[in-house]
């Protein structure tokens, strides 16, 4: 166990770092990044919380006393209505929900193709580029369908992008150097998509309660007790989501080139 007593370790950048049961008195937090980092059961008591930006999955948040979940619930699905029929509880909502998608990404990617090809590899505000979200998307779609229910033990392609902080020993491709055209990294895709569409339109009731099946080995996704709607329902809400920031980065880049 370290202590650190009035050292500046401003600047700092902790990976892969284990800071749990510790405690910050009287530090200054301001202006840090913290990405993909599990803060579960985090207690603050007398900070001083201004401009703070969060966004994740976030479930019991109270400030103040106040439980403000359900508030943050409510207020998106007002801001997000087609969200209600992005969470499906039978075969036939997944088949209309993945219709949605597919289409919704349609239109995306046409936005996309009126900018300039090298626009599509730029970051804004250091998140993932268009061409970068279609490589995360086409991973999730191989871990959650490829493997977790085709029982495919590497379905990995090269240009598969994982989640920034995913484990080293997982046998991922994770080439952040990589610049494919917009049509090599839709050709995947498309493959990948077609693979989510057998999935769907071969539901039913029974399939879609069933247990997923990964390969029983050292590998990601690993069985722990997902379901064939589990694995369906959180491709969906990586579709939607990566799709809501793409469209916001994309207006970005529209004004930058006007």
């Amino acid at each position: 166990m370290a202590e650190f007593g009035e050292e500046d370790l401003s600047g700092s950048t902790f990976d892969w770092t284990d800071l749990s049961g510790s405690t910050f008195r009287a530090a200054s937090l301001s202006d840090v990044t913290i990405r993909g980092t599990d803060l579960h059961r985090v207690k603050m008591t007398g900070v001083e919380l201004y401009d703070v930006d969060i966004s994740g999955d976030i479930q019991g948040l109270r400030i103040n006393g106040i439980d403000v979940t359900a508030y943050l619930e409510e207020e998106t699905a007002r801001r997000h209505p087609e969200l209600a029929k992005l969470r499906p509880e039978d075969p036939a909502g997944f088949r209309e929900a993945w219709d949605l998608l597919e289409s919704g990404w349609e239109e995306t990617v046409a936005r996309a193709r009126r900018l300039d090809p090298d626009r599509l590899h730029e970051r804004v505000a250091d998140e993932w580029s268009f061409i970068e979200t279609l490589r995360h998307l086409s991973f999730a779609t191989a871990a959650w369908v490829d493997r977790s229910l085709n029982e495919e033990a590497a379905p990995w392609h090269p240009l598969d992008l994982p989640w920034d902080e995913a484990p080293t020993d997982k046998g991922f491709p994770n080439d952040r150097t990589a610049r494919p055209s917009l049509d090599e990294v839709l050709e995947l895709r498309r493959s990948r998509q077609a693979g989510v569409r057998r999935v769907v339109e071969g539901l039913t009731e029974e399939s879609l309660a069933a247990e997923a099946t990964p390969p029983d080995d050292d590998g990601w996704p690993s069985r722990r007790g997902f379901t064939v709607k589990d694995c369906l329902s959180i491709v969906l809400n990586e579709e939607y989501w990566h799709r809501t920031y793409a469209e916001r980065d994309l207006a970005v880049l529209e004004e930058g080139a006007r």
